[in-house]
């Protein structure tokens, strides 16, 4: 009995994974709002009811894309302030791992930046709770640098949302680069760019927070 509620369990998660990936695919050239349940199904090769069985609605699906594509993203924003090295080498480190978040995950980001100020509320809402974790987290790893001596709560906020925001924008622009650049040398190119003018905006963060209190 186990054995077959395990083979059970294993196939209702390949058809949930197989439903979150079809979607995905399907909002390369949509937006979530305009995305029916049949047209997952049918690139699934699934039955319509057969979606019910793992998501409420196509809102609830993009929910779960959204904590899939920036739940694990957690660590990486830590990482990203962390006090450790000077602040040019963490802000190399920042731009480098954004691009390499791209690259690897590129639907992933096209999503969130599409449905980010998107139709459905509930997917709307869902990215904002993640971007505030993201600052929450942040803040919390500001308020640990030295630096922070003499910050009040809401500036430290006011900083870490500067940096939340600064990552976004950067993720949208590798991806604008990665996709509109054709051949390795023009990509190379792009990305060199992209990653120039984010390395300096994140300077000019960073002079600005060394002066805020004089």
């Amino acid at each position: 009995m186990s054995h077959t509620l395990g083979i059970r369990q294993a196939q209702k998660q390949k058809t949930r994974r197989a439903l979150l990936d079809a979607a995905l695919g399907l909002l390369e050239e949509q937006s979530l709002s305009s995305l029916g349940l049949r047209e997952v199904t049918r690139a699934v090769g699934v039955a319509p009811t057969a979606f019910y069985r793992h998501f409420r609605s196509t809102a609830d699906l993009g929910v779960a894309l959204v904590e899939e594509a920036l739940g694990s993203l957690h660590p990486m924003i830590r990482t990203t302030v962390t006090s450790a090295g000077s602040s040019d080498e963490r802000i190399a480190r920042a731009v480098e791992l954004i691009a390499r978040h791209v690259h690897a995950y590129p639907a992933h980001v096209r999503f969130i930046a599409r449905e980010r100020h998107g139709g459905v509320q509930p997917v709307r809402a869902a990215i904002r709770d993640q971007l505030a974790r993201f600052a929450a987290e942040v803040e919390a790893e500001l308020a640990e640098d030295p630096e922070a001596a003499g910050w009040s709560e809401e500036d430290l906020a006011m900083l870490a949302h500067l940096y939340v925001d600064q990552m976004l924008i950067t993720a949208s622009l590798f991806l604008e680069a990665q996709e509109s650049a054709e051949g390795e040398e023009a990509h190379a190119e792009a990305r060199e760019r992209v990653t120039r003018a984010a390395t300096r905006r994140l300077r000019l963060v960073s002079i600005g927070r060394r002066h805020w209190l004089d």
